[in-house]
Parts: structure tokens; C-alpha cells; sequence
């Protein structure tokens, strides 16, 4: 038995988690903070690693109150962790610079002038991508791409780049806050897309670094999620209220845990995660790439295996676009308005309970109504960061609640493009896990089931699947478990939703429609937000 700690670092806030490992993993104490993410006039998208800092030192020591854990009784510490951001740090390992989300989306010119000129194919440099693709199994072609990120650093805030000396991803900077060393597990040093993953190599491709503008010098050391990187420091340990010298473990990105620990870890294996963001994840055994939809084979936590990755960048938080902008106050269920992050959870809670009593009582299909959920931009099956959101189909019967109906729909038409995706390069699964806080509501566990027109599971707490699979890598990394296909055990399904037939129909035409939105508008898209 053994008592771990986990930190899944989000977009908008920090949810921190104490486990009891045996036959089940067993959620003893929890406890959540947000903060902010400073969206930029000029499409950036930023993060502070204080805020970060803060967070979690305030969550530990609750998380371990409620529990009943003591700190000398934690046995590791772990992460899941939003990925592909850029955390550039001097040689004491401090943040030169305000962190970059993986939303940010400056560097469009840097894009340009690296990726994006000559013979291209997919907005790809056809000699870049063919090397990307031979060295690292996918290719650097979208604007959010940390690579950019860097380079834009590099050429707007030259006396600040001057400063580095290690490039980072979120949580493994917070690692590095936590024992001295500056490393990065292979899952993230993937979303870097500068990891030679041929066999033999599996590190930083420094020919690769060179062609896009990278300082290999600036690549920390590589680790696997399950390594113990080190003792937590004393004034660390006090400032989070655990004990100096617990083992820090290297854990993983969201997109590497979540499917851990939604029990999804078996070759074939396909879950849905809807959280700020959403994707569709198949796990395979070889690198895949299909550059016409964006989607890749992305490395995971458990060595060996891949999860064949399509990502949408606003899922849940197109439902938290509603709750603001549609449903708070005008219907008299909120009394207040409140920024995400000073009510992180409780909000998610009332609206999931809200979409429950009202919008399960809209018929599919939302009275014709289809939203796009490109809030923020899209990058899968199609990469532009002009596309937005947009009701369709609006006739003077439309209400409020339709509305709202729509906007789960569309998230969840959006996923079943991907699922259709995918299945041309994979076979995914015929029952899928579904995770994260939109699992957490029954309306649209259904709608994503007969949407998708598959079977759907859901597994105990599915908001917390990822602090669930960082525990994972405690157990694995300590001895606790043999290995991840092992935590298939641990997390069994509770609820399955069968699709409904009787919707299939509507469904099917709504999808159709909802596919052509995109090239209909692409230059209207452009012309305003270009």
C-alpha cells in the first residue's frame, strides 16, 4: 500500500489529489485552485509560474487535510500536466519570462519564414517536413507549436532569450522548482516535435534543432515518466507542507495520463476527453502521422506505445462560454458574475447539473441549430488559427436553450470528425472511455454516444483521471504495479451509455452540415480575423 500526491496542472487552475494504491486506486483528499491565463491582443496566451507555485502550495497542504494524510506518510509525488507550453529558465532554474500556453499563437511569421514557404504540402516546407517527419514521426506546421513560441522569443525579446539556459514544459519546470534538475520526460520532449524517436536515437535531434532555429545546448535531459528525478528539497517541501526528500517522479502531459487513467492503455484502446480542451486517442505500437488531418502518433507515458492524438483546443471551454455568455444571470441560476478562476470548480458543478434539467429536455439535434467550437482557433482535421465559432442555422423559433444544446453537440460533432479521422490510418476502439469534466454530466455522456454512434464508459471521478494516471507512474516507477497495462485493473468502468438509435438519424444529417461549415467560411474567417 502507498499514499502518493499528484498535481494536474490545467489551463485555469491546479487540482491536487492524495491516493491510496492497492488493488484500486482510491481517492483519499482533493483539493483545487485556479488561476489566470492571460489572453493577449496579439493572439498570445500566457501563464504566470508563481501563480502556479502558489496554487499548488495551497492545494497540497488542503488536499492532505482532507485526506487525514500526514506528509511523512506521502510515499511520491507526481504530474499530469498541460502540455506543449514553453517555460524558458535560466541556469538556476528560474522563469526568464512570463510562461507560454500552448494557446499562444503569435508567432505566425516564424511559422512562416521556418515552416511555411517554398513546394509546400499541408502548409509544410516539403524538404522540413520530410526530414521532420523521418526524424521525429510528425511535423511542426501549426502555429502553436512550442518551436515558434521559441523562435519568437528569440526575435522579439532578445535580451530576455539571452537569459536561457534550459527550455522546459510545465510541469517539468515545477519538477525542476522542486529537486534542482532540469529535465523532461520523452512525452513532452515529443510535443517539443525535436525528439528523434528512431530506433537507437530517442533524443534531441540536434539537426533537426539546427534547421528550425533551436539551441540543442538549450534541450534539458531526458527522463521516463516513471523515473524518480529526485529528492524534494527542504524549502520546497516547506513552502508545499510534505516532507523533504519525498521522491518526485517524472509523471507526463494530459494527453500521455489521461488515457491512463481512463483505463484506456491497451493497443486499440480509444477514449474521449472533455475538459478546457478535448481530443480522441487511440493507443498504437508504431509512429503514425497523417499530415492532411493534423493528427499523429504522439508518445506516451508507457514506453513502447503510442496514442494516435487529435486534439480540439476549446472544448469544455465553449461550455464555460455559455455559462457567461448565455446562461449566467439572464436565466436567474447564477447570482454573480465570477472570473473561471476564482470558481473553478463550483461553477462546473452547477452548470453540468444545469445542462442536466434543461437541455436533456431539447430534442436531438437542437432544433437544427449546429455550433462550430473553433473558439479559439482549430488545428485538427484542419490547422487555422482565423477559424471561430459560430451558431448556424438560427430561425426566429431558436431559444436559449437550443442553444445551448448546440454548443454540446458541436463540441461532440467536432470529436466524431476526428474519430472518422483517425479510423482511416487506425481501427479505433468499438466501446470508448469517456473522461474529464464533461463525463461528469449524464446529458452529455448520451449525446456523445449517439453522436459518435458507439457505446460509451464512464469510469469513478472522471474529472480526475489525470492526477489518476500520474499516480500510475508512481506505481509503476516504485515497484507498486509491474507495469501501466496493469492499471487496466485498477480502473474499471462504472456506467456504460448505449446510443440511441432513434437519434442516429438527425445525428447523421446535423453531421454532414457540420463538416462543410468550415470551407463554406474559411475565407470569411481570414478576412476578419487574418
Amino acid at each position: 500500500m502507498k499514499n502518493v500526491i499528484t498535481f494536474d496542472i490545467g489551463t485555469t487552475g491546479v487540482k491536487t489529489c492524495v491516493f491510496r494504491i492497492t488493488d484500486k486506486i482510491e481517492l483519499l483528499g482533493a483539493a483545487s485552485a485556479g488561476y489566470n491565463l492571460y489572453v493577449l491582443p496579439d493572439g498570445g496566451a500566457e501563464q504566470d509560474a508563481e501563480e502556479w507555485w502558489a496554487a499548488m502550495c495551497r492545494t497540497s497542504r488542503e488536499a492532505l487535510e482532507n485526506a487525514g494524510v500526514k506528509a511523512d506518510e506521502i510515499g511520491g509525488v507526481s504530474f499530469c500536466s498541460q502540455m506543449q507550453g514553453l517555460v524558458l529558465v535560466d541556469k538556476d532554474g528560474n522563469a526568464v519570462r512570463r510562461p507560454m500556453s500552448y494557446m499562444d499563437q503569435r508567432a505566425r511569421e516564424e511559422l512562416k519564414k521556418g515552416m511555411a514557404h517554398g513546394v509546400q504540402i499541408a502548409g509544410a516546407n516539403v524538404p522540413v517536413l520530410i526530414k521532420s517527419l523521418l526524424i521525429t514521426g510528425a511535423v511542426a506546421a501549426s502555429v502553436k507549436d512550442p518551436v515558434w513560441k521559441y523562435n519568437w522569443v528569440k526575435n522579439h525579446e532578445p535580451e530576455v532569450f539571452a537569459k536561457v539556459d534550459k527550455w522546459l514544459d510545465v510541469k517539468d519546470y515545477l519538477i525542476c522548482r522542486m529537486t534542482g534538475k532540469a529535465t523532461m520526460t520523452k512525452d513532452s520532449a515529443f510535443g517539443t516535435l525535436l525528439y528523434d524517436l528512431r530506433k537507437g536515437r530517442q533524443c534531441f535531434s540536434a539537426s533537426l534543432c539546427k534547421t528550425l532555429g533551436v539551441d540543442v545546448k538549450h534541450m534539458p535531459e531526458l527522463v521516463k515518466s516513471t523515473d524518480m528525478i529526485g529528492p524534494l528539497r527542504e524549502q520546497q517541501a516547506r513552502e508545499l507542507g510534505l516532507a523533504p526528500g519525498t521522491p518526485v517522479y517524472g509523471g507526463g502531459g494530459d494527453a500521455s495520463l489521461i488515457g491512463v487513467g481512463a483505463g484506456a492503455v491497451a493497443p486499440g484502446d480509444t477514449h474521449v476527453y472533455c475538459g478546457t480542451s478535448g481530443w480522441v486517442s487511440t493507443v498504437v505500437e508504431k509512429s503514425i502521422v497523417d499530415t492532411s488531418a493534423m493528427i499523429a502518433a504522439i508518445i506516451g507515458a508507457d514506453e513502447g506505445r503510442l496514442n494516435y492524438f487529435a486534439e480540439l483546443e476549446t472544448a469544455g471551454k465553449c461550455l464555460e462560454w455559455v455559462k457567461d455568455h448565455l446562461a449566467l444571470d439572464e436565466i436567474n441560476i447564477y447570482l454573480k458574475k465570477e472570473h473561471v478562476a476564482d470558481s473553478y470548480e463550483s461553477e462546473y458543478t452547477s452548470l453540468y447539473q444545469y445542462m442536466n434539467d434543461i437541455i436533456g429536455q431539447v430534442p436531438a439535434g437542437a432544433g437544427g441549430v449546429i455550433f462550430t467550437p473553433w473558439l479559439h482557433g482549430n488545428r485538427c482535421p484542419f490547422e487555422d488559427p482565423n477559424a471561430r465559432g459560430m451558431f448556424f442555422n438560427l430561425s426566429l423559433e431558436t431559444g436559449k436553450s437550443q442553444m445551448i444544446r448546440a454548443v454540446v453537440e458541436g463540441v461532440c460533432y467536432h470529436l466524431r470528425w476526428f474519430m472518422e479521422a483517425e479510423d482511416r490510418k487506425v481501427r479505433s476502439s468499438d466501446t470508448v472511455r469517456f473522461v474529464g469534466g464533461g463525463a461528469l454530466n449524464s446529458v452529455t455522456c448520451q449525446i456523445l454516444a449517439d453522436v459518435l454512434q458507439k457505446p460509451v464508459e464512464t469510469v469513478e471521478n472522471p474529472q480526475n483521471v489525470g492526477a489518476v494516471g500520474a499516480a500510475v507512474t508512481i506505481a509503476v516507477g516504485s515497484g507498486e504495479i509491474g507495469s501501466f497495462i496493469d492499471a487496466k485493473r485498477l480502473i474499471p468502468a462504472v456506467k456504460t451509455y448505449a446510443p440511441d438509435p432513434a437519434n442516429k438519424a438527425v445525428y447523421d444529417r446535423q453531421f454532414a452540415v457540420y463538416k462543410t461549415l468550415y470551407k463554406a467560411n474559411k475565407a470569411g474567417f481570414a478576412a476578419l480575423n487574418g
